[in-house]
């Protein structure tokens, strides 16, 4: 198998919500709108972000159609977390936990976007 391109897809009530989200605080770039979807691109990222409108009957499987969120993050590793952190803050996104560090050396934090996703940025530190 030569997979040449990887895209997570989400489904979520309101597809500009979060596609805004993405690019106003995470740098990613829109390729394709139209009505109910987005797919963005990141410049230094290899995976697409698509954006579905819940109940879309492209859908399928229909039955687990639904609002995508509940147990899900988005995880990003970047470097200087804490400058992110603060940028992304200022920037007026909500903050779900402040940057803290796990004994294991892994340093995060989360925001919500407006749909109720988590977007993680973690940070390895020794």
């Amino acid at each position: 198998m030569n997979i040449t391109q990887t895209a997570v897809s989400l489904n979520v009530p309101d597809v500009e919500a979060s596609a805004s989200f993405a690019k106003t605080h995470f740098g990613y770039e829109e390729t394709m709108a139209a009505d109910g979807f987005v797919s963005l691109t990141h410049p230094a990222s290899s995976t697409n972000l698509i954006f579905l409108a819940t109940g879309l009957a492209t859908f399928k499987p229909a039955e687990i159609a639904g609002s995508a969120g509940q147990g899900l993050l988005l995880a990003f590793v970047v470097e200087h977390l804490d400058e992110e952190f603060a940028r992304i803050e200022a920037a007026g996104a909500r903050v779900v936990t402040a940057p803290e560090t796990e004994p294991w050396g892994e340093r995060y934090c989360q925001f919500a976007d407006p749909n109720g996703l988590i977007w993680q940025l973690v940070e390895w530190v020794a």
